[in-house]
């Protein structure tokens, strides 16, 4: 048998990896020679300190950054070497901050998640407007169809867009802190639609999360970042300890068993010396005896 050349996709292999990525931000290298494969049909959650990395590597993954050394390889192939709307069709993403043209309705920004499926010998369908209703209803912004983005509110702007990469009904979703600006019910709601996507319609999610609790009871494949490269990866409930969340984090905790999930829940420890002029920690506060690791 000849030698296995990272284009070509061999049984077993995850559609999304990335082998010796190096990802830089002109002369400042974030991502060093890094290797990581993606789980087809899994619930990644990418977690980390700030600064550590991990929305670079997403950028990375979605062809938004070029490759100092290395590459992403979707299917096989080198992910720059593709055209962007066979990408576009089997990758969607929604980056940090995204931005978009003034004077836009919601209807029509969720629609332009319909592009990839926009060509000569097709034009709009009623499949387009069927995925555009359910990417709307999913994330319940359908009372703002007509309604201009910049009146609403940061979550509701937030879900609009989620919506949009919904619509664009790819088999991989990668999604940057999608949490932001929800508060906390909208915050589960979304990781609940999140691991609808993923038993319910098969997808393969990356998403990066802030919030360690979040990513412990959503994940069905976790990956722990610091300063550019991997400490840990695996189930949630076989990699999570107090060791791996003080190195990733320098944040001295216990971990616990979540009583309604069953996955591990982030304890941070009490610091004892209190402020000049504060309270004394309660006395109780350490008492924390479930299944400590």
């Amino acid at each position: 048998m000849g030698r296995k050349t990272p284009t070509q996709r061999q049984p077993g292999d995850n559609r999304l990896h990335a082998a010796e990525l190096t990802l830089a931000y002109e002369q400042r290298t974030i991502i060093t020679d890094l290797d990581v494969s993606i789980p087809d049909h899994e619930f990644t959650v990418i977690v980390g300190a700030n600064g550590c990395g991990k929305s670079t590597l997403l950028r990375g993954l979605a062809r938004m950054l070029t490759p100092h050394r290395g590459a992403v390889y979707l299917d096989g192939q080198a992910i720059g070497s593709l055209p962007s709307k066979q990408v576009a069709r089997q990758l969607g993403l929604l980056p940090q901050g995204p931005i978009a043209p003034d004077g836009i309705t919601v209807a029509d920004l969720v629609g332009r998640g319909r592009y990839p499926h926009q060509g000569l010998l097709r034009q709009w369908s009623q499949a387009d407007e069927a995925a555009i209703d359910q990417a709307m209803a999913a994330t319940g912004v359908q009372e703002y169809a007509d309604r201009y983005l910049d009146e609403l509110s940061g979550g509701q702007r937030q879900r609009v867009w989620v919506a949009m990469v919904l619509a664009q009904q790819t088999p991989i979703v990668l999604l940057d802190e999608p949490t932001t600006y929800l508060d906390i019910a909208h915050q589960i709601e979304l990781l609940d639609l999140c691991a609808a996507l993923r038993t319910e319609h098969d997808r393969t999610l990356v998403v990066v999360l802030h919030d360690l609790n979040h990513a412990c009871r959503y994940a069905t494949h976790l990956i722990v970042m610091r300063e550019g490269r991997i400490l840990a990866q695996g189930r949630p409930g076989e990699i999570v300890t107090a060791e791996l969340i003080e190195a990733a984090f320098g944040l001295a905790c216990r971990i616990i068993t979540d009583p309604e999930s069953g996955t591990p829940l982030v304890i941070p420890r009490v610091n004892k010396t209190p402020a000049r002029g504060g309270a004394e920690p309660h006395a109780g506060a350490e008492a924390l005896t479930p299944s400590e690791r």
